[in-house]
């Protein structure tokens, strides 16, 4: 990183704007854009001062550096070796336990450190990872994110949940798992699709429950990845934490089925959601790709994790971009940017407004809990984006030129 200039004058959304406590609101453009100087020094921000000079000049758009609450950063880029043709999820589950069968140390950690050095030339500031947890590469999938978790320290901050089969967190080993992963940081994770009625799995659920409370360690699983069976795994957690309290965060990660519930039981549903404290990471792109493939036919409905009649019932949601080059979605390159635009086709997510950029700023932050919630503000890190762009459309219809500033230095990509 170099340390060139100390400040940026630049349009940032007023939405993410945090000014000293009675300041009036500031005007914005209609896509709600307010003109900004951000200075900073010794790695934090300095009051925002408000530009009232003309600003026909100003071409930069400034974001904090963003954050994606879900990727896989163990399997990313396999799709060369073990690609899905058929695009359907089965198709992905069977090419990604054959990649799963040979998986070493170094190939985990090759396309891992290829996968965070993206992400850091692209602005992103954090991840949560799941890993693929029970099996012949589980070791050493874990034992490469972890070293990579230290290398990057400072620059990408990691998050490792630990993916197997929920039943897996009531065996012996799973318990002894649960135990290692609590004690590295990590949150315990799992998959709960459909069909998943019946006492069995709410007994499993209970036990993964306990386990998290007693080791003080947050929870994110795969849940109603499906274009059937809607909300069958949510109903059955849902019954299980009203057997069980957790006061551990509990993150609901694709929660696509959910959109094909009528909207009189979407909204029961997702107000016990709000009550429980749940949150949502809706996954788009991969559920978008693999949910009602068909060779024969377009899918008319798109399961999608129903992201505004979440949020209106009070749910945080935040938006991740899951799976890149891997078995589960062929394409993606660890770009913030780029998971925006696609958003606005996919979820209809209008980053002009509020909800609609919240799920990759302040949602996407208080889902994995960091310390900033990365609105700009006094003291806040000065970790920032520069896009080359005087708009929301220019900064999303092509891939925008962009600064990344770290701790008060501007990053140089491909570099560390």
């Amino acid at each position: 990183m170099s340390g060139a200039s100390s400040q940026v004058e630049a349009w940032l959304p007023r939405s993410l704007l945090r000014l000293r406590s009675g300041s009036a609101i500031p005007a914005a453009t209609a896509e709600g854009l307010t003109p900004v100087r951000l200075s900073w020094a010794d790695g934090r921000l300095k009051e925002p001062e408000l530009l009232s000079t003309p600003v026909d000049r100003l071409n930069a758009l400034v974001l904090p550096r963003l954050v994606d609450p879900h990727v896989h950063l163990d399997k990313a880029f396999t799709w060369s070796t073990h690609p899905n043709l058929g695009g359907t999820y089965d198709g992905a589950l069977e090419a990604n336990m054959r990649e799963h069968g040979i998986r070493d140390l170094q190939a985990v950690l090759a396309r891992g450190d290829q996968a965070i050095s993206r992400a850091c030339d692209h602005g992103l500031r954090a991840m949560r990872s799941h890993i693929d947890s029970l099996g012949p590469g589980a070791d050493a999938s874990w034992e490469a994110l972890q070293a990579l978790k230290k290398q990057w320290h400072g620059q990408v901050e990691l998050q490792l949940v630990a993916l197997v089969p929920i039943a897996h967190w009531s065996t012996t080993e799973g318990k002894q798992l649960a135990h290692r992963v609590a004690a590295s940081g990590g949150l315990l994770g799992g998959v709960l699709v459909p069909p998943c009625r019946g006492t069995s799995v709410r007994r499993d659920l209970r036990a993964l429950l306990t386990l998290a409370e007693e080791l003080g360690c947050g929870i994110d699983l795969h849940i109603d990845e499906a274009n059937h069976g809607p909300a069958q795994g949510l109903q059955q957690l849902l019954r299980a934490l009203e057997q069980v309290p957790c006061s551990q965060p509990i993150t609901c990660s694709h929660a696509s089925s959910l959109a094909l519930l009528s909207p009189q039981r979407l909204r029961r549903l997702a107000e016990r959601m709000a009550e429980h404290r749940l949150q949502v990471v809706a996954l788009p792109l991969t559920n978008g790709w693999l949910l009602g493939q068909s060779p024969e036919a377009t899918p008319l409905r798109r399961p999608l994790a129903p992201i505004r009649q979440l949020q209106r019932a009070g749910v945080r949601v935040a938006v991740g971009g899951d799976n890149v080059a891997d078995p589960w979605f062929p394409a993606g390159d660890f770009d913030p940017l780029a998971l925006m635009a696609s958003c606005i086709p996919l979820a209809q997510l209008a980053p002009w407004q509020r909800l609609g950029l919240s799920p990759f700023t302040t949602a996407a932050s208080a889902v994995m809990g960091l310390g900033w919630d990365g609105r700009i503000g006094c003291d806040a890190p000065a970790d920032l984006i520069v896009l080359e762009a005087d708009s929301w459309s220019e900064a999303l219809r092509r891939p925008p030129e962009r600064r990344v500033l770290i701790g008060g230095r501007w990053w140089k990509p491909g570099r560390r």
